[in-house]
């Protein structure tokens, strides 16, 4: 199916396929959610989000410098509104899905985070996404160096060096290796972090239909990643789709590392035993 057609509805995901720069993120992480629910109405997000900028008008006019202006749009979305993070976030799906953050008050730092930054963006502020190990963040570049806002834990705000410290901690890296994670995250890089996201929750929980789903939307992103189309062949064997994975694993053995031939062999064979069944 050509890839035009399979994605006919998402125009931001068209445009990461093409690798287009101006993608709608909120749009885009929309998208996502459709798939699990696909009857979402996107006006209802787009209206929330418009609302939430609008009580921001004022505070933000008020405010006496950067920092207290982005703790503004914390105090809004996290105090005002409730939305927050906790630890269960980690185990629903739906922590995942911007319609579903905004409804429950709760979600993964990276869905929190697409919500600051668009709710900032409507209110004329530039909040950037910082794909940093364990926790995505927002930055924004203030005239003394840049802020980061930590959306899950209820938009607390960051110093550069408030934020290296906590990385070399949580993350065990030294800091010329935290510095080159705290820069702007493109809209490719964010969608691909959701969707890994979606695609470890479903394999942790079993829920196979939804992880191919998942993965056919990485396997569309990066084409030529041996290790997605790996995945997409062992998933379609977990969700009886023996044709789709014969042709998966199949074109795998080709280039597959010597350690991983075995696996995918018997996988193969499991496969074409299940599709013999069937003609």
């Amino acid at each position: 199916m050509p890839i035009g057609s399979k994605f006919a509805q998402d125009t931001e995901f068209r445009k990461l396929l093409t690798r287009r720069s101006d993608v709608d993120v909120t749009t885009a992480a929309l998208e996502l959610a459709r798939d699990a629910f696909p009857d979402l109405d996107f006006s209802v997000v787009y209206r929330w989000l418009d609302e939430r900028a609008a009580e921001l008008t004022g505070p933000l006019a008020r405010a006496k410098s950067d920092t207290e202006a982005i703790r503004e749009i914390g105090y809004c979305l996290a105090g005002k509104h409730g939305l927050t993070g906790h630890p269960d976030c980690y185990d629903n799906a739906e922590s995942s899905f911007l319609h579903k953050v905004i409804e429950q008050r709760r979600g993964l730092p990276i869905s929190l985070s697409v919500v600051y930054m668009a709710v900032a963006e409507r209110a004329g502020w530039t909040l950037e996404g910082v794909s940093t190990p364990r926790r995505f963040l927002t930055r924004f570049e203030a005239g003394a160096g840049p802020i980061f806002v930590d959306a899950f834990a209820g938009g607390e705000v960051l110093t550069l060096d408030e934020c290296v410290d906590r990385l070399q901690s949580v993350a065990g890296l030294t800091p010329g290796e935290v510095l080159p994670t705290l820069d702007a995250a493109s809209p490719r890089t964010i969608i691909l972090r959701m969707l890994n996201n979606l695609k470890a929750l479903h394999a942790r929980l079993g829920n196979w239909e939804a992880a191919w789903v998942t993965q056919n939307r990485l396997v569309a992103l990066q084409p030529a990643v041996y290790a997605e189309r790996r995945d997409l062949a062992l998933i379609a064997s977990k969700t009886n789709r023996a044709g789709k994975a014969v042709e998966q694993l199949e074109s795998c053995l080709k280039i597959c590392p010597p350690d991983e031939s075995n696996v995918l062999e018997e996988q193969l064979r499991e496969a074409q035993r299940r599709l013999a069944q069937w003609n």
